[in-house]
């Protein structure tokens, strides 16, 4: 889930991105604007927001526990079912293990990485991947700055869980390295890393 609110530019709403989509319908209430696909809630646009939300500053908020209840009482007011967000970090330091070719691309390879809780596999195109490596991982569900919503794949016949990002990708200033964005050791696994 990604929380923006850019009240200089865009006004006083929240707009909350839960994933994108491909053939959006939209439900109109007063002050609330429900973004759907099919029968599922992909994104809201909280209107005179600030009356109704707690919120810090800065663009990007932090979804928190107490943020999401806010966000559901106001759905709860305009008789719209509630959402079960998951709100834990969706980018995170991860630990590439190994590193494999793909069996049916060259380009392409399988990784396993470590971010704290689980290991997954990613496969994974960038030249400079390796193992060894600390790394920014998009897990499922994160949402990217270009809003490219990260969901499972299979990617020739391989499962893939997640993305390893580039500086690009993460909307950072280019360094010039072509491939993923390798963290130094100071970098701790399963920290989160902020997107901005």
């Amino acid at each position: 889930m990604k929380l923006t609110y850019n009240n200089e530019h865009v006004g006083d709403v929240l707009l909350v991105t839960i994933r994108k989509a491909e053939s959006p319908s939209y439900e109109f209430h007063e002050d609330l604007t429900v973004i759907k696909e099919g029968m599922e809630t992909i994104g809201l646009n909280i209107f005179k927001a600030s009356k109704k939300i707690s919120m810090h500053e800065g663009v990007n908020i932090e979804p928190t526990e107490d943020i999401v209840g806010e966000i559901n009482k106001v759905l709860e007011e305009y008789g719209v079912d509630s959402i079960d967000f998951d709100i834990s970090p969706k980018f995170v330091v991860g630990k590439v293990l190994e590193k494999t070719k793909h069996p049916d691309a060259d380009k392409l390879n399988v990784t396993k990485v470590d971010v704290g809780d689980e290991v997954l596999q990613i496969v994974c195109g960038a030249p400079n991947v390796d193992a060894g490596q600390r790394v920014v991982v998009a897990k499922v569900g994160a949402v990217m700055p270009d809003g490219l919503y990260i969901k499972p794949s299979t990617l020739r016949g391989v499962e893939s869980t997640g993305m390893i990002c580039s500086r690009k990708e993460l909307n950072l200033e280019d360094d010039g390295v072509k491939g993923i964005y390798v963290l130094d050791d100071s970098y701790e696994v399963a920290q989160p890393f902020e997107v901005k």
